[in-house]
């Protein structure tokens, strides 16, 4: 039960995370909070696997999956948007 309540609380971060991005114009800063959406709904998620599996192998394989999508995510991020200003694209109101 207490699992359930986790996986629907990261659905809904990740859902009032994605209605929040629209709210931005500019490309950099959607990229900025979609990383935050993404990072803070993914690791809610895979908590609520977690304490609803149970600890068990399944459990151990889940939390290398998402220590490894840790270190990529904020890497994946910067080089997209670095490679938007080193490429000259211009967004929203600058």
């Amino acid at each position: 039960m207490i699992g359930t309540i986790i996986i629907y609380l990261g659905l809904a971060f990740v859902f009032i995370g994605v209605i929040g991005i629209y709210r931005f114009k500019n490309f950099y800063t959607r990229a900025l909070v979609a990383s935050k959406v993404d990072t803070v709904g993914y690791i809610t998620l895979i908590i609520g696997i977690i304490v609803k599996s149970g600890l068990n192998a399944f459990s151990l394989k889940v939390l290398l999956i998402l220590s490894i999508s840790l270190l990529i995510n904020p890497l994946v991020t910067h080089s997209v948007v670095r490679s938007a200003k080193i490429s000259g694209y211009k967004s929203g109101k600058e």
